[in-house]
């Protein structure tokens, strides 16, 4: 059996993610897609556009100096444009160690991610580490 379309493109955009690939990333992105940050942290909110998600994907890493990794544990689909993804997330930042549950509600049109929604498992945990 097959994967469906959905996953298979979440699946793409994990790895992209991992390895950094911006470029790949971007293109699975609508031109006005949008990554919903929870928390009360520097990088916290609503990042609105295609360049201002990667950006946002930018942060991660360079706060991180490179050590976010993501490691995907499943991706649900409904067969009408949504997918749940979710992870662990483990990265270092100064002093500050993180390993973390995520999950990550996806909203797709025409074939690429239009609306990203972030959950944590650990909302304290998670401004803590960004603070």
């Amino acid at each position: 059996m097959s994967e469906h379309p959905d996953a298979a493109l979440v699946r793409r955009g994990y790895e992209a993610f991992n390895s950094g690939d911006l470029e790949t990333l971007g293109s699975l992105l609508t031109a006005d897609a949008i990554h919903h940050v929870p928390g009360d942290n520097p990088l916290s909110g609503h990042h609105k556009g295609r360049q201002a998600v990667l950006d946002l994907y930018r942060a991660f890493g360079e706060e991180t100096g490179g050590t976010m990794r993501v490691e995907l544990l499943s991706v649900l689909v409904d067969g009408r444009g949504h997918a749940m993804a979710f992870h662990i997330t483990r990265a270092d930042r100064a002093d500050r160690g993180i390993e973390i549950h995520h999950g990550l509600f996806f909203t797709i049109v025409g074939g690429k991610i239009s609306d990203i929604d972030q959950c944590t498992q650990d909302i304290d945990e998670e401004n803590t580490f960004w603070g």
